[in-house]
């Protein structure tokens, strides 16, 4: 059976820096409250003509250049968002056509925060069946303009991003591993959008999330095979710092091989955890061989984790 795995990455960071600094001069807020409950040190934004298909169309390059694969190659796209340009036509319609993806089949992928690794799981089943060969997986997300920055309880928290990764047969020791996915339904209006702005209840998504993000990354490992002591690297969603921690701590890994870009970028939804890679492959972080966890959850409430081995 053909093995997949992910042959190159590439993200887009969105421009505008936007501080702590920035929101005490406009809401109640102050950096310590920020930090010490998030991680949150700053987050970027996209300018305000630049959208999802935007940023996604920019990660998709960045990430074929790096995967050494041409657009003509790809056989499928597939975008994780909540944050479309529009209701229809899709964000993955639209940058095949700008990419000069002809023979590809586009779609896109709704599963919040989760939504990448519901697009590595999905691509995985094309490729392993023999139906495609290279399939293009964007997580983008531009929160900016679904969040309320009058709600002092979320408008610190989010910032816009791509991140997005070509998948493609690998060799047989090397590849995905073994995914899990979850839903529970029950928790749908913990976080929403009814109307304009994205609503949460910050404390019963953290108590979802610390438990299910360890339970996921044990459950994945254990599908493939593996124990917690094989795990070399963690790269968690990243939303908050002590829910993060809390999946660190479970796998009873080390400070350092845990991804930590929550700082700096905030919370970006489906496009977290590729943009959290890209940083740690451009850092040396993530080497040739590594086992690697990724584990994200979101709106649904949805969860998902997958295990890879890294390399080609």
């Amino acid at each position: 059976m053909t093995k997949a795995g992910i042959l190159g990455m590439g993200s887009y960071i969105g421009e505008e820096l936007v501080t702590n600094a920035d929101f005490e001069k406009k809401i109640d807020t102050n950096d310590e409250w920020i930090r010490t409950r998030t991680g949150i040190e700053e987050r970027r934004f996209a300018p305000k003509d630049v959208d999802s298909s935007d940023m996604a169309y920019l990660a998709a390059k960045d990430a074929l250049e790096h995967a050494e694969v041409a657009a003509e190659d790809i056989d499928l796209i597939l975008v994780a968002t909540v944050t479309p340009d529009m209701p229809f036509p899709t964000v993955s319609n639209l940058i095949q056509h700008r990419l000069g993806a002809k023979k590809a089949a586009a779609m896109d992928i709704s599963a919040a925060c989760a939504g990448f690794i519901y697009g590595l799981a999905t691509g995985q089943q094309f490729i392993e069946n023999g139906a495609y060969k290279n399939i293009l997986v964007v997580g983008v997300e531009k929160l900016s303009k679904i969040t309320d920055f009058t709600d002092r309880n979320t408008a610190v928290l989010f910032g816009d991003g791509a991140g997005a990764a070509v998948l493609g047969p690998v060799s047989e020791d090397k590849g995905i591993l073994a995914f899990e996915l979850g839903s529970d339904g029950a928790g749908a209006m913990h976080i929403n959008q009814k109307g304009p702005y994205l609503e949460m209840n910050g404390r019963e998504v953290f108590k979802f999330a610390v438990r299910q993000m360890g339970d996921s990354s044990l459950r994945v490992l254990e599908k493939a095979g593996l124990t917690k002591e094989d795990c070399d690297f963690l790269v968690p969603h990243q939303a908050n710092i002590r829910i993060m921690e809390a999946a660190r701590e479970r796998l009873e890994l080390p400070v350092e091989k845990m991804s930590k870009t929550v700082h700096k970028y905030g919370n970006t939804s489906s496009a977290s955890i590729p943009m959290a890679m890209v940083d740690e492959i451009r850092n040396g972080k993530i080497k040739d061989g590594d086992l690697l966890v990724l584990v994200g959850f979101g709106a649904g409430l949805v969860w998902g984790s997958v295990a890879i081995r890294w390399g080609r």
